[in-house]
């Protein structure tokens, strides 16, 4: 039988198909995306980053045993450093500390909706729903990076190689396994928190298709302060 991670794969089929879709990944795999959307989304992903590593901290902080621990901590910390250096080598680092136009970025609306999701679900839901709601960042990625790599393999001077290259690296592609792994156990230990899982995953991948749709119209608010 399978596990919770496939279930939940296939019942977000749709999303995902509306997610292969978007005209941002259309654009980014085949090098054609203006590289002003590509700096904004930098930005609200740099952001978006460091609320996903609390995320993950207070998910290791709960976790069941030392080996799941370590592996929320690590992620925590991979995003915090390893993958907000990517941001910073690709984006300039005065760029990223400026938000590209001389202020500090500020988080959008989607981008602070989903990260409050997150943070607010680590922090106070069950341990399963938690790590259900955290896995589509991991899962999603990987996906799209193994499809986007095949495109820029083929193309040198693709603009985009290092971002599509650093999600599809065989590191990343093992944390998402890893952590489907993790999200599996956790179901298999509170199956009545199934039908949350259920929900935190599908909202999240929601959240993986709008933050992207943001990206491409390059959304603010409409009175910022």
């Amino acid at each position: 039988m399978s596990g919770f991670s496939d279930r939940a794969w296939a019942a977000t089929a749709g999303l995902r198909t509306a997610i292969e879709q978007l005209a941002f990944l259309g654009e980014l795999g085949d090098g054609s995306l203006d590289p002003a959307v590509f700096r904004h989304y930098l930005e609200q992903d740099a952001l978006y980053l460091g609320e996903y590593a609390r995320s993950l901290a207070l998910l290791a902080a709960r976790a069941p045993d030392a080996e799941a621990a370590a592996f929320w901590a690590s992620s925590a910390h991979g995003c915090g450093v390893v993958e907000r250096q990517l941001h910073a080598d690709l984006l300039g680092a005065e760029l990223l500390a400026a938000g590209g136009n001389g202020r500090s970025a500020t988080a959008s609306p989607t981008c602070l909706a989903y990260t409050s999701f997150l943070v607010a679900t680590a922090a106070t839901a069950p341990y399963g729903v938690a790590t259900a709601a955290v896995l589509p960042c991991f899962w999603v990625y990987a996906d799209v990076g193994a499809r986007l790599a095949r495109a820029a393999r083929a193309a040198p001077e693709h603009p985009f190689r290092r971002w599509v290259a650093a999600y599809d690296a065989p590191e990343f592609q093992e944390s998402a396994r890893r952590a489907r792994e993790l999200t599996d156990a956790a179901a298999e230990a509170a199956p009545a928190d199934e039908p949350a899982m259920q929900r935190a995953f599908a909202l999240a991948t929601r959240y993986e298709l709008e933050f992207w749709r943001a990206a491409h119209a390059r959304e603010a608010w409409s009175h910022p302060l």
